[in-house]
């Protein structure tokens, strides 16, 4: 039987100034605690690498956007920032890294509503390693599979309650999209809009890239995502890298997409921020780009968004 992994958990409490620190293997919520009843509550999820948060302020920006979707408060920046340090300071005295290993943490930060009739959220910061199987699949890429959202691609303008751009604790249907995925021999999912949009995967932003030869003979790398107002989750990982690309002279384009420009492409990737770019390799069993080409689209991608702080 293999051991746990090593957990850090950090709550936000305005008794401790630099976060309440807790033991993650005894239980920490209370039943009525909405986060576990409802699933109403916010998170982020961020990768550390060497002690440091890469896009924190891009992460807690998001995490007020979300908030403000729900109508939730939460924590100021600088408590967050302080739970974070304290949390990642206790992990690292806890569990030091051998030397020259690759010292790479998931951060997540989680707020709940609180348990019933309480007047303060439940806030904490979670820090632990980063799994093998996000690794392997940044280095051998991902079969995914197609699957219907069950929504169109404006539903999020007519209906904002559906908190379509909020990144909610509600991610059952996410993981029951995985779960279904793993059952057909796949790893990955990107959803479709009923009026067959591309729009996203459970955990991840859709990228694609076209290169082309311009009239003087220089090739012109192009980067492509699905439009925001579609529905989806803005990605920090895929706006970050757009602007390292760009800078690089790449061009960037946004949607809409559909199915078949994803098999047109010359490369397709899921990117997130602990998993990173995956190249993916099948759309429903059928091969995407050009394997040569996605390699070495890779890997420049992979150059410019290891420079991003």
């Amino acid at each position: 039987m293999t051991s746990p992994a090593p957990v850090v958990l950090v709550f936000l409490d305005s008794a401790f100034p630099d976060g309440r620190l807790a033991d993650a293997s005894k239980p920490q919520l209370l039943v009525t605690d909405q986060g576990a009843t409802r699933g109403d509550g916010i998170f982020e999820t961020m990768l550390a690498v060497d002690g440091s948060v890469r896009k924190i302020q891009a992460h807690l920006d998001r995490l007020t956007g979300s908030a403000d979707a729900l109508d939730l408060a939460i924590p100021s920046e600088e408590e967050w920032r302080r739970a974070i340090a304290t949390a990642l300071s206790e992990h690292r005295a806890q569990h030091q890294p051998a030397s020259g290993s690759d010292d790479e943490l998931v951060v997540k930060l989680v707020v709940t509503r609180g348990a019933e009739g309480a007047s303060v959220p439940t806030s904490w910061v979670q820090v632990s390693p980063v799994g093998a199987a996000g690794r392997r699949q940044r280095e051998a890429g991902i079969d995914v599979i197609l699957l219907d959202r069950g929504y169109d691609s404006d539903v999020a303008e007519r209906a904002p309650w559906l908190l379509l751009g909020a990144k909610t604790l509600s991610y059952a249907v996410n993981m029951a999209a995985l779960r279904h995925a793993h059952k057909q021999g796949a790893d990955d999912v990107i959803f479709i809009s009923s009026d067959g949009r591309v729009l996203e995967g459970p955990t991840s932003t859709v990228l694609m890239a076209h290169v082309e030869m311009s009239d003087d003979g220089t090739s012109v790398k192009r980067l492509i995502t699905p439009q925001l107002d579609s529905g989806i989750l803005a990605g920090t990982s895929q706006g970050a890298l757009f602007a390292a690309a760009k800078a690089a002279g790449w061009e960037l384009g946004y949607g809409p997409l559909e199915p078949q420009d994803l098999l047109d492409a010359d490369a397709v990737w899921l990117i997130s921020s602990v998993r990173m770019l995956a190249p993916v390799n099948r759309i429903d069993g059928t091969e995407v780009g050009t394997p040569s080409l996605q390699k070495e689209l890779t890997a420049e991608l992979n150059e410019l968004f290891a420079g991003i702080g």
